[in-house]
């Protein structure tokens, strides 16, 4: 039986999250992470609910899955987000030494790769999964606050 447990299946679950994020005037991202195909943490941005510029859905889900783990390191962990992290988020993902990272659509002007902020040696990067999606979300969000 083939695994149901994909990157669009997590990235189905960040995006969600991302959704609830919309939903209350966030930022729309979401993200999970994810260790032996089991959801340890699921959360959005939480900027305006927390009045933090650091309450960014990735930093949520590293301390939520640190604790989950009971330890600062997220080896053989991977975060789903719908967003390419900026580089705040990627360097607390450097240093939580996280093994992989999935995102949905790119941020041209904010994102890691953009911003040139490297990973940890060891982390792989996949993006592009349910890019459309993950972008059109973005620009509804932003066009809604045009208004």
């Amino acid at each position: 039986m083939e695994n149901p447990f994909t990157h669009e299946y997590f990235m189905k679950k960040a995006y969600q999250e991302a959704e609830i994020a919309f939903e209350k005037g966030e930022v729309p991202v979401g993200a999970v992470i994810v260790v032996a195909d089991k959801i340890i943490a699921r959360t959005h941005n939480l900027t305006e609910l927390l009045n933090d510029v650091t309450a960014h859905a990735e930093m949520q889900a590293i301390t939520a899955a640190a604790n989950f783990l009971g330890g600062k390191y997220l080896k053989d962990c991977t975060l789903y987000v719908t967003i390419e992290p900026c580089q705040m988020c990627a360097g607390a993902l450097y240093w939580s030494q996280i093994t992989k990272i999935v995102f949905g659509a790119r941020d041209e002007h904010r994102g890691f790769l953009k911003m040139g902020t490297q990973l940890h040696p060891r982390t792989e990067v996949i993006q592009g999964v349910m890019e459309q999606e993950c972008g059109d979300l973005m620009v509804r969000f932003f066009a809604s606050r045009r208004k």
